[in-house]
């Protein structure tokens, strides 16, 4: 049975049906990927399912007291000032009390009455470990500031900030709009097991492939107006959906044929068609609409000259800088080569963005020497989105760069011509920016990167907000593209397959270069973690046998005697603070949760005495 659904559900923008009597269901449990094309209609269905809006034919269908958790794009926070307010509902009695809680123990002088009233308070409403499931939500995701103006964030923390508050409410259906933006990859592989831990009812909209592989058990299609459903995951449906389009190209065929038949019936007839007919007329044009089977033009057609590029492309020699007393880059150098593919990998904050401005001259480095060759011609793909004036055109945006675009087979195209490469019919290219998609935007931003011919191109999160089938195209672009190509994304598939190089970013300055892509580096890393473990492991099961073998030669009876029995109390010390431990997470009682934080505290001692001296003997091994 469906917890949520819809109805005949139809939406139109723009003056254009999106869908029509479209059914949609999810089910307690589901993990459901919605993909198609941008402009499709996708972010308008997870906000019609998250009511946001009424649509304007069928209706929205819930379970009684379900709860909706919704992630947009692009996050609002109207009304709000700080971190704090956005974080903590007021309806929520748990939330408030971890926010009294946190107030307290952040001041200089606490007042221990007070905090003991909240302690007993929580105890009681069992939120002790929602505390700590919220501080593990906000760790993650690179929120500490409580008290920060929400209007100061970045467009990449008010997205963590609203994913964050989205996993805290814990919500009966999750409806994530491309929840992977602005996350790096280790933020990104942690959400994937949140989101598979339980039984969560999630439907997501996401380009990044290797999350919907990870995360969805169904990929459901929005396609023209119509939805079609695959089970199983992204791989699964690509082979499916190229057996349903092959299918509906033979009968596009078919139709084709049959039609060449009834429009010879339909010239005969005379204008003053009878009533017998108009069954036949009705088949006609619903013929006519199917003959014209799978456009081939709904795919985006990448193909542009390449600047000549000389032998002298770029060279970085013991280049560093900083910020606020803040090493972001570290005496680094690096001379690219001809054939250069470059993947730029760390957490978020630690100097891609600075590293990119630095190497195109938009940012001055503080040391070191930058000299970029006479024939490098930089593309810059910018994370910040495309920019355009209010109330400008399509066309108008493309023509401010050039009228008439040289492509790589030598053709000249116009303008308008490029436009419908790219997706963008007339009816669109006379329209303004403002009415486009943030998909679309995408796709006319990185529209004008190629249109200069660059030679050099550099991609700041490419994938973000783009659909899946205009980055397979875009993969195929740059798997064939003959210049350097510098990649930043935390879309691990695209990483793994137009890469062969990494350059790590740690945060502290360094930047490490690494002969293979991610997959390989993540590879290597997981390999040397299972080694450090089993050496660790190894260590701590072979000193003690080992240690009291060698013991018995070096020291005396007396002290190989002291040593077994230090071994016998520090294990009962353990098991008794452990015991004492849990003890306290159960008690309510605020006097005897004192008496049992002197004990704690007292083993403690002991428990750190005994092992000093078991270090001093263990040394004569």
């Amino acid at each position: 049975m469906s917890i949520i659904s819809t109805e005949q559900l139809g939406h139109s923008f723009n003056d254009k049906w999106l869908f029509k009597e479209l059914h949609f269901g999810l089910q307690k449990g589901d993990r459901v990927a919605l993909v198609g094309i941008n402009g499709t209609g996708k972010s308008t269905l997870l906000k019609l399912l998250a009511e946001l809006f009424p649509p304007q034919q069928g209706k929205i269908v819930k379970e009684k007291g379900i709860r909706i958790g919704y992630l947009p794009q692009d996050p609002d926070f109207t009304g709000l000032n700080t971190i704090n307010d956005f974080i903590f509902s007021n309806d929520n009695e748990q939330q408030q009390l971890i926010k009294e809680y946190e107030e307290i123990v952040d001041k200089e002088i606490i007042d221990e009455k007070k905090l003991a009233d909240i302690m007993d308070r929580m105890t009681a409403l069992d939120a002790w470990e929602y505390e700590n499931d919220i501080k593990t939500i906000l760790n993650r995701l690179s929120i500490s500031n409580f008290d920060q103006k929400i209007d100061s964030l970045s467009g990449g923390q008010k997205k963590r900030l609203s994913l964050a508050k989205l996993l805290i409410d814990e919500a009966d259906v999750y409806i994530l709009d491309e929840p992977t933006n602005h996350l790096d990859i280790e933020t990104i592989e942690w959400l994937e097991k949140l989101l598979t831990t339980g039984q969560k009812t999630v439907l997501v909209v996401s380009h990044d492939r290797y999350f919907l592989d990870n995360i969805c058990t169904e990929i459901r299609e929005l396609d023209k107006g119509k939805l079609f459903s695959y089970k199983g995951n992204y791989g699964y449906f690509l082979e499916k959906k190229a057996e349903r389009e092959y299918s509906d190209i033979l009968s596009a065929e078919k139709a084709r044929n049959l039609l060449r038949t009834e429009l010879e019936w339909m010239r005969r007839q005379p204008k003053a068609r009878g009533t017998k007919s108009k069954s036949r007329i009705d088949s006609f044009y619903e013929l006519e609409e199917k003959s014209k089977g799978p456009r081939s033009q709904d795919k985006v057609q990448l193909s542009v000259k390449v600047s000549r590029q000389g032998n002298k492309i770029l060279e970085l020699e013991n280049i560093s800088k900083s910020f606020k007393n803040k090493t972001v880059i570290n005496d680094f150098s690096y001379v690219f080569k001809k054939g250069d593919r470059i993947g730029l990998t760390g957490k978020n904050g630690t100097g891609k963005s600075t590293f990119l401005n630095l190497i195109t001259l938009a940012l001055p480095q503080d040391n070191g020497v930058i000299s970029v060759g006479e024939t490098t011609k930089y593309g810059y793909y910018k994370q910040g989105g495309l920019e355009f004036s209010e109330g400008e055109r399509v066309l108008d945006v493309v023509k401010n760069i050039a009228d008439y675009i040289q492509m790589a087979n030598g053709d000249t195209l116009t303008a308008s011509q490029l436009l419908t490469l790219f997706l963008f019919p007339p009816e669109k290219q006379f329209g303004l920016v403002t009415k486009l998609s943030g998909g679309e935007r995408k796709r006319l931003q990185l529209m004008r990167v190629l249109m200069a011919n660059p030679n050099f191109l550099i991609l700041d999160e490419p994938s973000n907000d783009l659909d899946i089938d205009t980055l397979n195209v875009l993969e195929d672009f740059l798997l064939n593209f003959p210049g350097i190509l510098i990649l930043v994304s935390h879309d691990r598939y695209l990483i793994d397959k137009l890469t062969d190089q990494l350059f790590i970013f740690d945060g502290t300055g360094t930047v490490s270069i690494y002969n293979g892509n991610y997959a390989d580096f993540k590879f290597e890393q997981e390999e040397k973690l299972k080694e450090e473990k089993l050496a660790e492991k190894k260590l701590k099961a072979n000193p003690i046998n080992k240690t009291i073998e060698t013991t018995k030669k070096k020291l005396s009876f007396k002290e190989v005697k002291e040593y077994e029995d230090l071994e016998v109390g520090i294990a009962k010390l353990e098991t008794d603070i452990a015991n004492k431990t849990i003890e306290l997470n159960n008690t309510i009682d605020h006097a005897t949760l004192s008496n049992i934080s002197k004990e704690v505290e007292m083993l403690q001692k002991e428990l750190d005495k005994k092992s000093e001296r078991w270090l001093e003997l263990a040394e004569f091994i």
